[in-house]
């Protein structure tokens, strides 16, 4: 058996970030570690984990980009569904996020735009393709 079950984010402040997306989004944080470098939010069946730069770097010896919010950010981005893509949108602003492309309709329909969380991570926000 093969599933896709998460993606972690490293991120400076832990806690600071998943508040955001808390907050934001309306997840719930399954849970801390006590040492605060890893935690995990309930957002359905793919969690979105979070992890310190410090646990982190101690897991990739190798070393990787470190999201830069002075940067443009990585080519990857993470999707929140909603049927109120505005509301989404000014609820991320109010929470820190910057927005980085304004809400559009694509010719299929579905409303988008993107916003960069407090970590520099692109996040869109949408419709439903129906």
């Amino acid at each position: 058996m093969i599933k896709f079950k998460y993606v972690i984010l490293y991120v400076q402040d832990l806690e600071k970030s998943m508040n955001f997306y808390k907050e934001t989004f309306n997840t719930e944080i399954k849970f801390i570690t006590p040492e605060k470098d890893y935690g995990e939010l309930i957002t359905g069946d793919t969690t979105l984990s979070f992890a310190s730069l410090e646990l982190a770097n101690s897991n990739i010896k190798e070393g990787f980009l470190q999201s830069n919010i002075e940067k443009k950010p990585f080519g990857i981005e993470l999707g929140f569904v909603t049927d109120d893509v505005e509301s989404l949108v000014e609820k991320s602003l109010t929470n820190g996020a910057t927005l980085y492309e304004n809400i559009v309709e694509k010719p299929w329909g579905q409303k988008v735009a993107y916003i960069k969380d407090l970590d520099n991570y692109l996040v869109e926000i949408c419709t439903e393709i129906h």
